[in-house]
């Protein structure tokens, strides 16, 4: 199993387009406690970004995503910086956008709050702007099904995005750990079969190195303890089949490795802070 897939899979991503239009200067559009992480997209024109203290003029081409909760103003000329303000209009593409950036997850650090993507980045992938073209498009035209394509195309954006994000963070200690080709072999081990009763001992023998010098390589690189890695793993496995099956609690229990419900219960509960049956009822209708 390609374990970067498995971790992108798990992250259950969402998203809408909500406006795309041209707008005439001067103009400006606050977005203020936005529940939602959110992109804007400038497909022609420019226009400037104000984030906190944060000042960047975006031009054509140019992707901005932003976090829950940051506020933020999009403006054809901010008072603060002394440029004039163009007579041409913008053409901006904003939409809304979710993903379980779970907290257990090895790369939850890796997500930043307000990411930039120019021009130059995105024509490095040339489906991606061949998608923002169709997602355009798609909202533009409000034919029959053009809502489910444009919901679709933005999930397809987003996880692109992240992508993008991960090449970004060449010299986090988890991508190094994907390079290394004896613990990749073990994170692939623990992804293929998580419900194996795996140990340090057991890992250590599968890819060839002694006991310390597997545990220590691995905590160094991954950033996590064997046992660590495992157990947040295998409860993340778990709240997936939670939300998206109707299967037994035993059963889940049993396809991430716990021997007993009892003892899943008391592991999952530690973890989320609720039972796993609690956990179910509050996400049954994501």
């Amino acid at each position: 199993m390609e374990v970067l897939s498995d971790i992108l899979k798990s992250l259950r991503v969402g998203g809408s387009v909500y406006f795309c239009s041209h707008v005439e200067p001067p103009w400006t559009k606050e977005f203020i406690n936005k529940e939602t992480a959110c992109f804007h997209l400038v497909r022609r024109g420019a226009c400037w970004v104000k984030v906190g203290d944060m000042v960047e003029q975006l031009f054509a081409g140019d992707l901005i995503f932003l976090g829950p909760g940051i506020d933020h103003i999009l403006t054809s000329a901010p008072t603060d910086v002394k440029m004039p303000i163009s007579a041409d209009p913008t053409l901006l593409l904003c939409g809304d956008c979710s993903f379980i950036n779970d907290e257990l997850s090895p790369i939850s650090e890796m997500f930043e709050q307000v990411t930039i993507v120019r021009e130059d980045e995105v024509i490095k992938h040339p489906w991606l702007k061949s998608t923002f073209d169709q997602l355009s498009s798609e909202f533009m035209s409000q034919d029959i099904g053009s809502e489910i394509i444009v919901n679709k195309l933005t999930e397809v954006v987003l996880v692109e995005l992240i992508r993008i994000n991960f090449g970004r963070h060449q010299q986090h200690s988890f991508l190094h750990a994907l390079r290394d080709k004896r613990i990749k072999q073990s994170l692939e081990f623990i992804h293929t079969s998580p419900e194996k009763p795996w140990t340090i001992d057991s890992l250590a023998s599968s890819v060839g190195m002694s006991r310390a010098a597997f545990a220590k390589k691995f905590t160094t690189l991954v950033g996590q303890t064997v046992f660590t890695y495992l157990s947040n793993l295998r409860i993340q496995k778990a709240k997936d089949m939670i939300i998206t099956t109707t299967q037994f609690i035993d059963d889940i229990a049993l396809a991430v490795g716990y021997e007993s419900e009892r003892a899943f219960n008391k592991t999952f509960s530690k973890y989320e802070g609720i039972t796993p049956k609690q956990f179910r009822k509050k996400n049954k209708d994501i």
